[in-house]
């Protein structure tokens, strides 16, 4: 009568043989780290990077526990923080800007768990800590790219409605308009008047000259400083939710900063890289007419940079084309030469833009420039052989598939609209985190040892029984929230211990429910077969309603909240597998096999 078939004892010892794999990396612990990432998409970590470490390392009688290649990145760990924060100064000094050196946790984990995949949570910034940044917005540079903008706005509107003009300069704020004459320039204002409200416009003239000076109005400077961090926040989210961060916060501090928390990050030096970089890109055209003058001083009106085989090719300073009109980049292939290649989407300003620059240069080079951190890098300059409508445009130059991927990922996250320097950067000390962690821990185990008390003094051999299979609730568990790499939180450890209170209650039902059929006089084996089948329903029931609950909670809250729900939805889960199934499956080899079962021992 309670006897299992086969089959589901070894499902039962399979699934908690699982379990106990993926909960064990939580117990050996972590170890402080250092991680080199290359800076530029077009650089790698390898092998002579991975000797020039070491190298720097041994010159620094800095001991290591490991230094190894993991991806496109150098990772090495150490005994303790201290060590760890000297191999971070040295090997900044030593690599240059060149690289991206961040401090790092790496697990202990033995390898053959690593092999399987079986790695620990994350803990949030309130438990073992994380990445935090503290960035600044270049209101300069918001500002000067406003103003570019403009000047090329302006020659544009006025070519458009045929307005004669001798030249569009800009001087520091003001922008300078030349007109051959008066009539010229009174048509002019009146057309720039309509389209640009944000400048104020006065008449001037200057050594025979008809000038409009347009300085933009005080409103307008703080509205494009806002609306510059406001998108900066825009586009790190997206870059954040790109990385897969769970939980993080971004949020705006003061007028020019944005702080920025990844809890739980492990690949610290990519998000560092992801969020410093900015990404940008810019359409110029190549100015094949002037040479590079003495000292590599490039002429008036031009900006030099390399491509990515180091030739250095002067561009003129106008920009034709920004990131700003990107609606979507993907990674994808050349149908020419099947290189790998980034397909961008304009929008309808971005598509009219490229179509008439490439109607009026035919037969001349367009440069593709990309910006990261501040560095200018020529992806491509191809020459312009027709006009290219539509709004597709790809940028090619023998990339690699991972560097097309990453570009595109940045460009799809946004471009930022004005260049951020993370001007404070720590990873969370781990001394309150572990106070957290030992207040979190020792709470559960404290609740957990009390009910144990509790249900073997008032249950005897039943609640012994259910305390084993509440142990199997935690174990699954954690098994869970490791195998999804979730980040456990403060409201985390607190869901846990309510699954604890609510699995308990499941076992109280099936406990109370056979003592009700024993009073009823009906045979031990009866009783237990009864108690275990009409409380499954009860079990059902209030388990499904808490889902609901938690489900809700997932959809409409946020941050810690989601990271509580996600806790509580799991356990719910995992507590009706162990209060039904195991607890049952220790029931039936216990009481199963006795033919003639006089007692048992439920208090």
């Amino acid at each position: 009568m309670n006897r299992y078939p086969l089959w589901k004892y070894l499902l039962i010892l399979a699934v908690l043989l699982v379990g106990l794999i993926y909960t064990l990396p939580n117990f050996f612990g972590e170890s402080p780290a250092v991680q080199i990432l290359p800076l530029r998409a077009s650089m790698k970590a390898d092998i002579a990077l991975l000797g020039r470490v070491e190298a720097a390392l041994k010159a620094g009688n800095l001991n290591t526990e490991m230094v190894a290649l993991d991806g496109n990145s150098i990772k090495a760990r150490f005994a303790d923080t201290d060590l760890q924060l000297k191999a971070k100064d040295l090997l900044k000094a030593q690599l240059g800007e060149d690289y991206v050196v961040a401090l790092n946790l790496l697990p202990r984990s033995p390898q053959w768990l690593t092999d399987m995949h079986a790695l620990p949570m994350y803990l949030g910034l309130d438990l073992r800590g994380g990445v935090h940044f503290l960035l600044q917005v270049d209101m300069k540079a918001a500002l000067d790219k406003a103003l570019e903008a403009a000047t090329g706005d302006i020659r544009s509107a006025l070519r458009e409605e045929n307005v004669a003009y001798s030249g569009v300069s800009r001087e520091g704020n003001t922008l300078l308009v030349k007109f051959r004459d008066a009539a010229a320039r009174a048509k002019g204002e009146a057309q720039l008047k309509q389209r640009f409200s944000d400048y104020a416009l006065v008449d001037k003239e200057l050594n025979g000259e008809f000038l409009l000076q347009a300085t933009l109005k005080p409103e307008a400077e703080h509205r494009i400083g806002e609306s510059a961090v406001q998108q900066n926040l825009l586009t790190l989210r997206n870059r954040v939710n790109e990385l897969g961060v769970a939980e993080p916060v971004i949020q705006q501090q003061g007028a020019d900063r944005v702080v920025v928390q990844l809890p739980g990050v492990q690949d610290t030096a990519r998000a560092k890289d992801i969020l410093g970089r900015t990404a940008t890109l810019e359409v110029r055209m190549v100015d094949d007419e002037h040479q590079v003058g003495a000292g590599g001083v490039a002429p008036f009106g031009t900006e030099m940079f390399k491509d990515r085989e180091g030739v250095s090719i002067l561009v003129k300073k106008q920009v034709m084309l920004t990131g700003e009109r990107i609606n979507d980049a993907q990674p994808g292939f050349d149908n020419q030469n099947n290189e790998a290649a980034v397909h961008i989407n304009l929008d309808g300003v971005g598509a009219r833009k490229f179509k008439d620059a490439t109607r009026e240069n035919v037969g001349k080079r367009m440069a593709i420039i990309l910006f990261e951190k501040g560095r200018g890098e020529i992806v491509t300059a191809p020459v312009i052989r027709e006009e290219i409508g539509g709004g597709r445009v790809q940028i090619s130059g023998r990339m690699t598939t991972e560097e097309a991927q990453d570009t595109a990922l940045l460009l799809r996250a946004g471009a930022l609209a004005a260049p951020m320097e993370i001007v404070e950067e720590r990873t969370v000390g781990p001394s309150l985190g572990a106070d957290n962690i030992a207040r979190g821990f020792n709470s559960t185990k404290i609740g957990f040892m009390l009910i144990a008390v509790f249900m073997v003094a008032y249950y005897l051999m039943f609640g012994t029984i259910s305390v084993v299979a509440l142990a199997a609730n935690l174990l699954l568990l954690i098994a869970l929230l490791s195998m999804m790499q979730a980040t456990l939180t403060l409201p985390g450890m607190a869901g846990i211990a309510l699954t604890l209170g609510m699995a308990i209650d499941s076992n109280v039902l099936i406990n109370e429910r056979i003592r009700e059929e024993l009073r009823n006089g009906i045979s031990p084996q009866a009783a237990i077969h009864a108690g275990y089948d009409n409380a499954f329903a009860t079990i059902v029931d209030s388990n499904i309603t808490n889902l609901i609950a938690g489900i809700a909670l997932f959809l409409f809250g946020s941050g810690p909240i989601k990271g509580f729900a996600v806790v509580l939805c799991l356990g719910i889960l995992t507590s009706m597998f162990s209060s039904v199934l195991v607890s049952r499956a220790i029931v039936n080899l216990v009481y199963g096999r006795r033919a003639r079962l006089t007692g048992v021992s439920i208090g």
